[in-house]
């Protein structure tokens, strides 16, 4: 790959933390579009496993889900020649460059971040300070790289206008060192409810198994899922509001079809929701086959995991340093001699 900073191109960052495998939802909704990011951006991708930490998870179970959402990354067509992928701890710049930011933030403003108040109601026997002030490491995580875009999705906003506040602060107070990044908003990003309840979003987290599509579930499970998925008594597909369960599943199948509703509305005109839940449960199996089969390989390879996270470990460290040592210099740190 051409050095970065001879590269035209806008830079595109973003994360996904380690805390199980990728729904359908993270696929349809992120992942599926990093794949065509890397033709047009020069794309950094990397797996927080430190944000993950504000969550008490058994340490084996982590070090796992870090390999594997890794190996994820790559099959589902994560390009490494082409993007830049690391673990986020493996640079130890992102926890310097946390802390600085952590210094830079105000009490108050943290306090508002609506997803440390749902974390909290969530989690209520551990709200610990991670929790709190990870909004300022994942400043850090932006800004090290001098991102132009960060993908974001309608629950993520706030924690964009939150590094836009942080850098401009930091920016007036010790002089101009960081790029203000912008949101990305997918053109295509398909927002994938729950099967089981179509008002709520499709969650890695929900107790019932029946509810979420995992991007590595076989064909077999994937249709069993899609035909006991909630719809409604109406017995005709279309989209239309109150029709929860079938809008999303309309959806769905837009998203990996390119059919438009009308297109979809049509093809199953006098047919029952049994002919189009197993459409969509055929059409998710068949786009999803090929990652399952390309992860299956990656995890069998280790030694090529482990060689591809150095070298994404080492580039990303090269790039951020330089970032982090003119913050350092412009705080009044003492650099090493």
């Amino acid at each position: 790959m051409a050095e970065e900073a001879k590269n035209t191109k806008k830079i595109i960052l973003s994360g996904i933390q380690p805390t199980g495998v990728f729904t359908l939802g993270n696929y349809l909704g992120a992942v599926k579009s990093w794949k065509d990011l890397q033709e047009e951006y020069l794309c950094y991708y990397f797996i927080a496993d430190l944000h993950s930490l504000t969550i008490h998870i058994d340490p084996a179970k982590r070090r796992a889900q870090t390999r594997e959402a890794f190996a994820l990354l790559l099959a589902c067509g994560i390009d490494p020649e082409k993007s830049l992928v690391f673990v986020q701890s493996h640079n130890k710049c992102h926890a310097e460059m946390g802390w600085i930011m952590d210094c830079c933030s105000q009490f108050g403003e943290l306090s508002r971040m609506t997803q440390f108040k749902d974390k909290s109601a969530k989690h209520p026997d551990n709200i610990n300070a991670g929790l709190f002030t990870y909004p300022a490491l994942m400043a850090g995580d932006i800004l090290l790289y001098q991102a132009d875009y960060v993908p974001v999705g309608a629950d993520q906003t706030q924690h964009l206008e939150f590094t836009r506040d942080v850098a401009t602060r930091f920016n007036h107070t010790y002089g101009e060192v960081f790029k203000l990044p912008e949101g990305y908003f997918p053109k295509a990003g398909a927002r994938v409810m729950s099967l089981q309840d179509p008002t709520s979003k499709m969650s890695k987290s929900d107790t019932n198994p029946k509810a979420t599509i995992s991007i590595l579930d076989d064909e077999k499970t994937i249709l069993k899922k899609f035909k006991s998925a909630v719809t409604d008594s109406e017995a005709e597909v279309c989209y239309r509001e109150g029709k929860d369960g079938i809008n999303n599943l309309m959806t769905i199948y837009a998203a990996i079809t390119h059919k438009t509703m009308e297109d979809i509305t049509r093809e199953f005109a006098g047919k029952g929701y049994g002919d189009f839940k197993t459409a969509v449960g055929e059409a998710v199996a068949e786009e999803l086959r090929p990652i399952r089969e390309r992860f299956a390989a990656l995890m069998e390879d280790r030694a090529y995991l482990d060689e591809e996270m150095k070298k994404g470990a080492e580039r990303a460290a090269k790039i951020a340093s330089k970032t982090l040592t003119k913050v350092k210099k412009r705080v009044g740190l003492l650099l090493e001699k």
